[in-house]
Formats: C-alpha cells, sequence, structure tokens
C-alpha cells in the first residue's frame, strides 16, 4: 500500500458523542469516536486505516516503554460559522514531527502521507468538532517504536496514530511561574527541539514541586549555566520588557514553537519591535525590579496564549500588571484568524 491509497475505514457501531456535554469538556478526558492507525514494517508503512478508537495491544518488551522512542505533535481544528472545519497550521506541524523523527531515529511521516490522514480522519469524525465559544478539536498525532525487543537500538517496526478530543480552555486564568536553576528541561546537543515523549517525562518533578509553593509551571534555564531563559513549562515564552517582544532564539534546547512563529509574525506585521535574543536570568530581574517587564506570557498549541500573572525567583515574587493588552490582542486575533472570522494574510489556515 502506497501513502497516497485510499485508506480502509470501519466505523464504529455506535458513536459515543450523545454522551459528551460540550458546554463542560474537561481536557484531554474525551476522545471522538475514531483514530487513524499506520504500521511501518518491512521499510514501509502500510496498514492504513480508521478504526474505532480503542485501546492498543502491545508486547511488554515493547520498545518504546523501555527506551522512550516516540515523537508526538499537538494542533487544533475549529468550526467557523457556516459549519466548515478549519485546521490552524498543520502544514508547520507535519514539517516539525519530521524533524522530531529524524533526531529519534523514526521513520519520517512525509507532509503529504501526514495531511492525507489527518483530512480522512476529520472527514469521518467532523461532528466532533465542537462549536462552542473556547473550544475546539485537539489532535494528537503520534509515532513510537513496535519493536518486541528488550535491546538498545532503533527499532524496525513504528505505529503511527492520529486521534482526536474535544476540549475547552487549557488555562482559564492567568498562571503563575517560578524561575528554576536547579533542574533542566533539555541542554545543548539533546534534544530539546524534537517534539518527544521524554522531554516532558522530564519536566514533571521539578513542576510538582514548583506546584507544592504555589505555582503553575516553572520557568525553564539553560542547562549547562542556567544563566540564560528558555521556555514556559510545555510553551514558549515571551516578555514585553518596555516596548519591546522579547523572546529565546529556537536551538537544540528549545522546541521550535508554531504558536511562537505565529505571535512574532503578527508582532512584527504590527510594526513592534521583536527580539529574539539570549535573555539573561539577571537582566530579567532587573526588568522586573524597574517595573519595565509590562507582560509575559506563553505561547503553546494548548493554551494559545497562557497570561502570566507572577514571577517568582530568589525568594520574591514579581507581579506583573494585571492589564495585559498585547497578549489579549495575540489571543484575539489568533483566535479570529482560526475561525476564519478575519483575513488569513499568512495562509495559516487549512479548510477540510
Amino acid at each position: 500500500m502506497t501513502e497516497t491509497a485510499e485508506f480502509e475505514i470501519k466505523k464504529i457501531e455506535r458513536s459515543r458523542i450523545s454522551e459528551v456535554d460540550f458546554n463542560n469538556i474537561p481536557f484531554g478526558k474525551v476522545y471522538a469516536d475514531h483514530m487513524f492507525v499506520a504500521d511501518f514494517e518491512d521499510g514501509e508503512w502500510k496498514n492504513m486505516r480508521i478504526e474505532p478508537y480503542g485501546d492498543l495491544a502491545i508486547s511488554p518488551a515493547n520498545a518504546t516503554l523501555h527506551y522512550g522512542q516516540s515523537v508526538f505533535e499537538g494542533l487544533k481544528a475549529y468550526k467557523n460559522k457556516e459549519g466548515e472545519i478549519l485546521i490552524f497550521r498543520p502544514e508547520a506541524n507535519a514539517k516539525r514531527m519530521i524533524v522530531s523523527a529524524e533526531r529519534m531515529c523514526i521513520p519520517p511521516i512525509s507532509e503529504e502521507f501526514f495531511m492525507s490522514a489527518l483530512s480522512a480522519l476529520l472527514k469521518v469524525d467532523s461532528a466532533w468538532v465542537p462549536g462552542q465559544e473556547n473550544t475546539s478539536l485537539y489532535i494528537r498525532p503520534v509515532v513510537f517504536a513496535d519493536d518486541p525487543y528488550v535491546g538498545i537500538r532503533p527499532s524496525e517496526t513504528y505505529k503511527f496514530l492520529i486521534f482526536t478530543a474535544p476540549v475547552g480552555a487549557y488555562y482559564s486564568e492567568p498562571v503563575n511561574v517560578k524561575i528554576e536553576t536547579k533542574y533542566t528541561r533539555a541542554v545543548a546537543g539533546g534534544v530539546g527541539y524534537a517534539k518527544t515523549a521524554g522531554n516532558y517525562a522530564a519536566s514533571l518533578y521539578p513542576a510538582l514541586q514548583a506546584q507544592k509553593e504555589g505555582y503553575h509551571q516553572l520557568i525553564w534555564t539553560d542547562g549547562q549555566t542556567h544563566e540564560f531563559v528558555e521556555e514556559a513549562g510545555t510553551m514558549n515564552l515571551l516578555f514585553l520588557i518596555n516596548d519591546t517582544l522579547v523572546t529565546a532564539p529556537t536551538g537544540d534546547s528549545i522546541l521550535n514553537g508554531i504558536t511562537r512563529d505565529s505571535v512574532l509574525t503578527l508582532a512584527r506585521d504590527w510594526g513592534m519591535k521583536v527580539e529574539e535574543k539570549r535573555l539573561s536570568v539577571k537582566e530579567l530581574e532587573a526588568a522586573l525590579k524597574a517595573g519595565e517587564v509590562k507582560e509575559a506570557f506563553g505561547a503553546g498549541t494548548a493554551a494559545t496564549i497562557a497570561k502570566i500573572h507572577k514571577i517568582g525567583y530568589n525568594g520574591t515574587d514579581y507581579v506583573l500588571p494585571e492589564e495585559k493588552p498585547l497578549a489579549d490582542k495575540l489571543f484575539d486575533t489568533l483566535d479570529k484568524i482560526k475561525l476564519g472570522e478575519i483575513e488569513d494574510a499568512h495562509g495559516w489556515v487549512y479548510k477540510v
């Protein structure tokens, strides 16, 4: 079977959609009826199908369970006023997944294959794309090693899945964050730029310690010196310092965020000063003390824009201005682009 072949479709006998309260959707706990599945065997992707969403049968010796050889993506679909399904920048997710797969020694999913599988699945489960305010259909593509082999080498077999979940808002209120200078999310030469499972597993323990101190998430610093600001939790991090939007440059230890790129593009469109530079913790602390940090926010797929209320460092909490006009404008603009309500000048929206 080739990547452009028709996919086999086996539909669920009875949809679960009537059991869902779309006005009150918990994030990441309700899943749509179907999933896309493909197997990599004998050097090619095959057995491509859409089937009812359900559990997988894997060997206890499955390579991913032991060695973490997996990559994934996260993106969202929306329903506009005409009932059409729109996806925000899926081609960028496809390209990033290829980069992640290369780093993790996983056979790539071509952009054409990715888009064909995604479109086919959303057509089957189109009713699951919610139309209520602040809702969307979260889409999770994932590729993982499938060899039943306890030995350290790249797997020879893999599974590619896409499943979806109707979701509401990820963060409903501004968050409190703490600058982390002991634990490390990623280092230069590592896999921080790949969207792979181990990056997130490594972040859980330090994030939990911060939550015990009253913070929602961490601001990660570089792994070598802890002198420079990198990401915030699972999102890219941006600061409005005086009149300049500042964010760390992407690289080995920072994920090339699609929402981040969208934010920087819009800011430049609006004539703002934008700097992609290594921001030192000392420089940030000085700006916080001087009241020069007007806004701070995370940018990522799940929340889009997560406004930061408070930044903790060395036992001191710096409370940011309550009004965050830039973050609000960015969220509103991106939201309207995603829903097709304003001009999509950059061709970001893909119509299924």
